[in-house]
C-alpha cells in the first residue's frame, strides 16, 4: 500500500525566513571582521518594523541597521507596492555582549580545567543539547524527495521573480510537494504540489496560476528531469499530479505586512522537512561555537559521508553536549535497518573517525568565515542554489569509511 510524505518550503521573502537572513547577514558581518566573534542574533519584523536584538561579543564595529536594511531590500522589499520596505521601515536593535556564565565554559572547557593540553578542548560546547543529521539515497543530493523538491519549488519561484520572468510576483511564497512512497519505502512519484505566491494588484487569477505553472512548476516537476534526480519511476504524465497554485485565489499582501516574522520559526524548512528528527534550536544567527548549528551540520557532513560510502540506504545521526564540555556525551546512529554493519558499530567507527569536539568541527568544516546568510533560504542542507560554500555537503571522508568495513 502507498504512504505518502509531505514537506514545505518558504522564499526568502517569508517573514520568518527574512528575518533568518537578517540574523545571517549580521553574523556574517561580524565574522568578516573578527572570526572569534561571538554571536547569537536574533530578529523580529512586523509591519513596517524590524528588531534586531541578542548577544554579541566583538571589538568591531558594526552597521546593524544598515546591514539589516540592505538585507531587506535584496530580498526584494525596496518598495511601497511590496507592502514593507527596507528604505523606509523602522529598525530598531537591542543588543548586548555575551553572557560571562556562559562565555567562561566557552572559552575553557572542562577538559582543559582538568588539565589537558589538547588545542582542541579548548572550546567547551555554548549550550547543552542534541542534534540530529540526516541523509538517505532518495536523491542525488542525499536528501529526503519532498524537502528538496519544495526547495526546488520555492528557489524557482524567486528565480522567476529576480529575473524579471514573472515580474507581477513578489518576495513572499511558499511550496509545498507531497510524495508517494511505495511498499518498499521508495518514492515513486508526486502526488500533490501545492505553491503560494505574493503578487502584484490587478493580475487574474488564471493568469498568475498559469505563468507559474509554467515557469516554475513545469521547471521542476517535468517528466524529463526527475527521472535523472531520484531512484524512481518517471511519472507517466504530469496530469496525474495535482497541483493548486494560489488556492485562495488571491495572495496580494505578504511579507511582515501579513504576518510577523521570527528568527529560527522555519527550523523544519532549514533541515529535513520533517523526515527526520530535528535537535532543541536553531540555526540562524548563532556563531559556531553554538553547537546547535556547527554540531547539525557536522552530524549532517557524517550521515551524508555514511550513505555515500554504502553503509546504509538512509542514516541519522544524533550527538549530544554539556554545556561547557568539548567531547559529545553521546552519539548514537541509526539506519532504519539498511546498515552494512550493526548500528552500534557503525557509531564505534563514526567515534573513531571524526572529532565532534566543537573546535574540531569549527576547523575541518571552515566555520569562521562569512558564509551563512547562503544558507539562510532554501535549506542548510542539500544546496539547491549550487553554492560552493558548504563543506558539510561534501562526502570527502567515504573511502576511509569504506576502509572500516569488515572484509569476508
Amino acid at each position: 500500500m502507498d504512504k505518502f510524505f509531505t514537506s514545505e518550503s518558504v522564499t526568502e521573502g517569508h517573514p520568518d525566513k527574512l528575518c533568518d537572513l537578517i540574523s545571517d547577514a549580521v553574523l556574517d558581518a561580524v565574522l568578516e571582521k573578527d572570526p572569534a566573534g561571538r554571536v547569537a542574533c536574533e530578529c523580529a519584523a512586523t509591519r513596517g518594523m524590524v528588531l534586531v536584538t541578542g548577544e554579541i561579543s566583538t571589538d568591531n564595529y558594526v552597521d546593524i541597521a544598515g546591514i539589516a536594511r540592505k538585507t531587506i531590500e535584496e530580498a526584494g522589499y525596496n518598495s511601497p507596492a511590496a507592502g514593507f520596505d527596507g528604505r523606509t521601515c523602522a529598525v530598531l536593535t537591542a543588543i548586548d555582549e555575551q553572557s560571562p556564565d556562559i562565555a567562561l565554559g566557552v572559552t575553557g572547557s572542562m577538559e582543559v580545567k582538568n588539565g589537558s593540553d589538547d588545542s582542541f578542548d579548548l572550546l567547551g560546547a555554548g549550550d547543552q543539547g542534541m542534534v540530529f543529521g540526516y541523509a538517505c539515497n532518495e536523491t542525488e543530493e542525499l536528501m529526503p524527495m519532498p524537502i528538496m523538491l519544495a526547495h526546488e519549488l520555492a528557489y524557482t519561484l524567486t528565480k522567476a521573480r529576480k529575473s524579471g520572468k514573472l515580474p507581477f510576483l513578489l518576495p513572499d511564497g511558499k511550496t509545498q510537494v507531497t510524495v508517494r512512497y511505495g511498499a518498499d519505502g521508495k518514492p515513486n512519484g508526486i502526488d500533490t504540489v501545492v505553491i503560494s505566491a505574493q503578487h502584484m494588484q490587478g493580475y487574474e487569477h488564471s493568469y498568475v496560476q498559469e505563468a507559474i505553472y509554467e515557469e516554475v512548476f513545469r521547471k521542476v516537476v517535468n517528466p524529463n528531469n526527475l527521472g535523472d534526480r531520484a531512484n524512481w519511476r518517471r511519472p507517466h504524465s504530469l496530469d496525474d499530479i495535482k497541483v493548486l497554485i494560489n488556492p485562495t485565489g488571491r495572495f496580494t499582501i505578504g511579507g511582515p505586512t501579513a504576518d510577523a516574522g521570527l528568527t529560527g520559526r522555519k527550523i523544519i524548512v532549514d533541515t529535513y522537512g520533517g523526515y527526520a528528527r530535528h535537535g532543541g534550536g536553531a540555526f540562524s544567527g548563532k556563531d559556531p561555537t553554538k553547537v546547535d548549528r556547527s554540531a547539525a551540520y557536522m552530524a549532517r557532513y557524517i550521515a551524508k559521508n555514511l550513505v555515500f560510502a554504502r553503509f546504509a540506504e538512509k542514516c541519522e545521526v544524533q550527538i549530544a553536549y554539556a554545556i561547557g564540555v568539548a567531547q559529545p556525551v553521546s552519539v548514537r546512529v541509526d539506519t532504519f535497518g539498511t546498515g552494512a554493519l550493526d548500528d552500534d558499530k557503525i557509531a564505534d567507527i563514526v567515534n573513531q573517525l571524526f572529532d565532534m569536539r566543537p573546535s574540531a568541527i569549527i576547523a575541518k568544516l571552515d566555520l569562521r568565515r562569512p558564509i551563512y546568510k547562503n544558507t539562510a533560504a532554501y535549506g542548510h542542507f542539500g544546496n539547491v542554489a549550487r553554492l560552493n560554500n558548504r563543506p558539510w555537503e561534501q562526502t570527502d571522508r567515504y573511502r576511509a569509511l569504506r576502509d572500516m568495513i569488515p572484509r569476508g
